[in-house]
């Protein structure tokens, strides 16, 4: 980017505004960098949210306030004696450069598949120079449930370990759901929540095998849930009905409908 150029003036000037913030907002003045990291996660929860919803106004808003929150939090941790903020850019800059040899370098990466195994060795190395030993290293602990064990899996199969196919995730899972059932029998609860969590990690890696998100798919699911939910309150309140006094058979009928009302509309 030309220092210049309209973007680069830009990014100079909110840079300037952040420490100017830092310095004489009571607020700004006493974020840390825990206080900030939550910010950070939030703001990237709602501008994924734009994204998805498709509305530009929203996306380019949210995203503004995701790269307001970045740069502040390394201009806290530059006050904090990390490191220069600039120095952090050039540093993002030189990891895209020598991620991308076929771009800036001799390498040849033909489709997406050839960037994605090179991204994947060149990361590998990188790990190796950082001192992590194991596949695993380096994984967030903090990272979503389900976003953390599909990343689990998917970096255990590039080290040779992984299940043959989606069948094999299946009867893991089956597997798991008959040892929560045994310790249920036994009435232990601890054993039942520890077996319910090995499920529900091989059932993260499920959506994989064919091709798909386990977050996405579960945001999904979730989504239909909503939409269902409120046609099934809606049946009920068109026919003046309380959902707290009906009978499970009941609600299930009901359910059975707002399904059928939620296909027809599709």
């Amino acid at each position: 980017m030309d220092e210049s150029s309209p973007e680069t003036s830009q990014l100079a000037r909110l840079l300037d505004v952040l420490r100017l913030l830092r310095e004489q907002c009571p607020w700004d003045r006493q974020q840390t960098l825990a206080d900030l990291a939550k910010h950070l996660i939030e703001e990237a929860y709602e501008a994924a949210d734009a994204i998805a919803r498709g509305e530009p106004h929203a996306i380019a808003d949210e995203l503004g306030d995701l790269l307001s929150q970045t740069l502040l939090a390394a201009v806290v941790a530059e006050q904090e004696g990390g490191f220069q903020v600039e120095a952090l850019i050039s540093r993002a800059a030189d990891k895209l450069v020598r991620r991308h040899p076929h771009v800036y370098g001799r390498s040849k990466a033909e489709n997406v598949a050839d960037v994605v195994a090179q991204w994947d060795q060149i990361k590998s190395e990188e790990r190796l120079a950082e001192g992590f030993r194991s596949a695993l290293d380096g994984i967030a602990r903090n990272l979503p449930g389900l976003m953390r064990a599909q990343k689990l899996g998917t970096r255990a199969r590039q080290a040779g370990m992984d299940w043959a196919d989606i069948h094999a995730v299946l009867a893991k899972v089956r597997e798991e759901m008959d040892e929560v059932e045994g310790a249920l029998a036994s009435d232990d609860r601890e054993g039942a929540a520890d077996e319910l969590g090995d499920m529900m990690l091989a059932l993260a890696n499920a959506p994989r095998f064919i091709g798909h998100d386990a977050e996405q798919r579960l945001g999904r699911a979730c989504d239909k849930f909503i939409r269902r939910f409120k046609a099934l309150e809606h049946i009920a309140a068109t026919r003046g009905l309380e959902l707290k006094q009906l009978t499970s058979s009941e609600l299930d009928l009901l359910w059975q409908e707002a399904k059928r009302q939620d296909h027809e509309s599709a």
